[in-house]
């Protein structure tokens, strides 16, 4: 313990400090676990042993990775996706597998290295891409779906690669025997775990959930994980497979986002170190002497997969553009490519200088490609023409749409929430334009007869289309912290007049959102409380007209938009001093005898009065914030917001010389 007790704390200081630096330039944190396996291991400068114990330990991320993966598998999902995922997914992972295969086998390397290599590069970076996606507001897109159902495949390619690969170990037998009898082995195992585990899985977890045990539970998890992925590593097959089958049949109970919570911490860690012994193979000298093939293999490897899967997507039915984007978006190595590569190599099937090159390349197609995604719509309008007039067209659409409208209301996003709203809107005969960039909800609202538009309010062209400068409210409908963000952003910059309202799920990007220039910002769970309260104390007898008023005061305290309210007599409170100090509006006249006529809101000083001026009405004109040089008219109305004794005041002020104005030099 004294001896290893210094490596321990050398490699943990090591990755603290390379994923902190990965974190601040928008790395993966799997780069820098690779960096500190390379820099520290015993190729290099020999600071960490590479032990198999700690290869033995490793491997336990790969299980629990897999077990994730199972966890988040869904038939009903893979079905709604079955033509992205099956057919571009799986054609894309067995064609790129057979090209790569023949190529490496072409130039010296036997089948099973081949193979390895071919199912190694098949892969995307899941993490990189999905991460890219979010940040580019380009999830939802048709690009982005595309992807997510390529990756969907890729990472369920992963199971039969994971159960080939030590079969290719064994050199009896011919390949087609070798792959024949391990599929049979896999496929048996998979229909006796599954018919027997349904049936004792969920009475199981039901049981250990009673005893209402945290730290039970978790055990239990892992107890169910490892004893899976024993039986099929004694089958024959591997630890992989086990925890696929574990994560997929704890899938099916209550108990999985409870699961998944509870096993990321394990997974994370072990996964962190599977990379680190990962990138202790990488021999330097070996490197440094292949780097011109490194750059070959690089390239090459880039080109053809994002070719490959801009082909296949245009033949399964996307525009140009599109499937250009998507195969800019997968042109990478991946996660799983790491898994399959170290598979190769500790089952004696891929080493030497093969290994090498083919793991550094792979390792550096994950470093460019965060930078290459993110120019993919750029690449997207540089290659395709058609891709620049229909984005062009779309636009045109919105203009079409939007042209005829004044004083509306645009919404961005038009899911639930969305058309709750539209409804609402509707009905107040007020009228709306929605935008939103899921083709499939465009086209069926729009059949329906809904007035919504496909496009991404995070565009100032898509924004100007739907008249925002002529617009009275833009609301955006779902909830999209970053997305958010930037459509604020771009309010700001062009429309500062334009009122926002935001909706997200809790009030934790509040401060941030208003500080960004959102009129409002709506928190579901907030709503959701105060629903809940308002329900339970009625159900406990408080009267209707307390719990009104307890709901009131707490919007108030927290929305901007509703401080304050006009009183009636149904608001007199028996509690003078909360009567007193409880800010309310308040609407004051102006005659032709006010003292305010002719004066400037800047002259007079409702500062000291801790008054606040919410908006003036002037004859027919509707409602408005006045200006600091607003000048006050006969029969203006001025809206106040205050505390009843602030009030009282600032009328006065308005109304008769005996509250003086502000000083000449203010």
């Amino acid at each position: 313990m004294h001896d290893t007790l210094p490596a321990i704390l050398f490699l943990l200081t090591s990755s603290v400090l390379a994923v902190a630096l990965f974190r601040a330039f928008q790395l993966p944190a799997m780069l820098a676990y690779f960096l500190v396996g390379f820099a520290l291991g015993p190729k290099t400068f020999g600071l960490l042993p590479d032990t198999e114990a700690n290869r033995s330990l490793a491997e336990f991320g790969i299980v629990f990775l897999m077990f994730s993966i199972g966890l988040e598998f869904s038939l009903p999902q893979l079905y709604a996706m079955r033509k992205t995922v099956l057919g571009l997914g799986g054609t894309q992972v067995a064609i790129t597998l057979l090209a790569v295969a023949l190529v490496c086998n072409f130039i010296g390397l036997s089948w099973p290295a081949a193979f390895v290599i071919g199912g190694a590069l098949a892969m995307s970076s899941t993490a990189i891409v999905s991460k890219m996606l979010v940040e580019g507001l380009e999830l939802n897109s048709r690009h982005g779906r595309l992807a997510i159902g390529v990756l969907l495949f890729q990472d369920l390619a992963v199971v039969p690669l994971l159960v080939l690969i030590p079969a290719l170990a064994n050199h009896t037998g011919t390949l087609g025997n070798i792959l024949g009898v391990s599929l049979l082995k896999a496929s048996v195992m998979l229909v006796l775990l599954f018919s027997v585990g349904k049936f004792l899985i969920n009475p199981w977890f039901n049981l250990v959930a009673r005893q209402r045990s945290h730290e039970l539970f978790v055990m239990n998890v892992l107890m169910v994980t490892l004893m899976l992925a024993y039986a099929t590593k004694v089958a024959g097959l591997s630890y992989a497979l086990g925890a696929f089958i574990a994560g997929m049949l704890i899938s099916e109970t209550r108990y999985r986002y409870q699961v998944e919570s509870d096993i990321a911490p394990f997974r994370d860690i072990l996964l962190g170190l599977f990379f680190i012994t990962v990138g202790m193979l990488l021999d330097l000298h070996a490197l440094m002497s292949n780097i011109g093939w490194v750059f070959v293999v690089l390239v090459a490897f880039v080109i053809f997969k994002a070719l490959l899967v801009a082909v296949l997507s245009r033949f399964f039915g996307a525009e140009a553009g599109v499937a250009i984007r998507t195969g800019v978006t997968l042109a990478q190595a991946g996660e799983f490519s790491f898994v399959i590569l170290a598979l190769g190599a500790d089952n004696d099937v891929l080493g030497g200088q093969a290994f090498n090159v083919i793991l550094a390349a792979s390792l550096l197609s994950m470093v460019i490609a965060p930078f290459i995604i993110k120019y993919n719509e750029r690449i997207g309008e540089k290659f395709s023409r058609s891709y620049v007039k229909n984005r062009e067209q779309q636009i045109n659409n919105i203009e079409a749409a939007g042209k005829d409208f004044s004083d509306h209301v645009i919404i961005c996003g038009f899911g639930r929430s969305g058309q709750y709203l539209a409804r609402f809107l509707s009905e107040e005969n007020i009228p709306f334009i929605a935008l939103d960039v899921d083709p499939a909800r465009v086209r069926e609202a729009g059949a329906a007869g809904e007035n919504v538009i496909y496009g991404d309010a995070g565009r100032r062209v898509v924004l100007d289309a739907a008249g925002a400068a002529r617009a009275k409210a833009l609301i955006i409908s779902y909830n999209d912290a970053p997305s958010a963000m930037k459509i604020l952003h771009l309010v700001q910059d062009n429309y500062p007049g334009l009122p926002v309202i935001v909706r997200t799920v809790d009030d934790s990007n509040m401060e941030e959102l208003r500080a960004a220039g959102a009129t409002e910002v709506v928190p579901e769970l907030l709503e959701g409380s105060l629903m809940l309260a308002s329900h339970a104390l009625v159900l406990l007898d408080v009267p209707l007209n307390r719990v009104v008023k307890r709901i009131r005061k707490f919007r108030e305290e927290r929305y901007k938009m509703f401080q304050g309210f006009f009183h009636g007599m149904s608001d007199i409170d028996q509690e003078a001093t909360e009567k007193a100090s409880q800010p309310r509006l308040y609407s004051v006249p102006i005659p032709a005898s006010a003292y305010c006529v002719g004066k400037r809101l800047k002259d007079i000083d409702f500062s000291k009065f801790t008054v606040e001026v919410k908006f003036i009405r002037r004859q027919t004109f509707k409602p408005f914030v006045p200006e600091p040089d607003f000048v006050f008219a006969e029969d203006d109305v001025v809206v106040l917001l205050g505390s009843q004794d602030s009030l009282v005041s600032a009328e006065k002020a308005l109304l008769s010389r005996s509250r003086g104005l502000k000083s000449s030099a203010a």
